[in-house]
């Protein structure tokens, strides 16, 4: 972050940011390397339990959904026919 702040305050023409294309590149590789150290892949007991979770949450989000969804339209309904009388 300091180097970031330092670099952004030097005047710096296109030659030299050309010039030290290689050496950004460089730390770019290296801190995309030690992200990626980091990165852990998980278990199948984890991908199954979060699946399950997910799906089971669309289903509850898709009823409700559906639920609002009639109770407005049933309600537009009667409005709309009472209003047409």
């Amino acid at each position: 972050m300091a180097k970031t702040i330092a670099v952004a305050e030097q005047p710096s023409t296109g030659i030299q940011q050309l010039k030290s294309l290689p050496e950004r590149l460089g730390s770019f590789l290296k801190d995309v390397r030690s992200e990626m150290r980091k990165v852990i892949t998980p278990s199948r007991t984890e991908v199954k339990a979060t699946t399950t979770i997910v799906i089971v949450t669309v289903f509850i989000f898709a009823a409700y959904f559906w639920l609002v969804d009639n109770i407005i339209g049933r309600g537009i309904e009667a409005l709309l026919h009472r209003l047409s009388q």
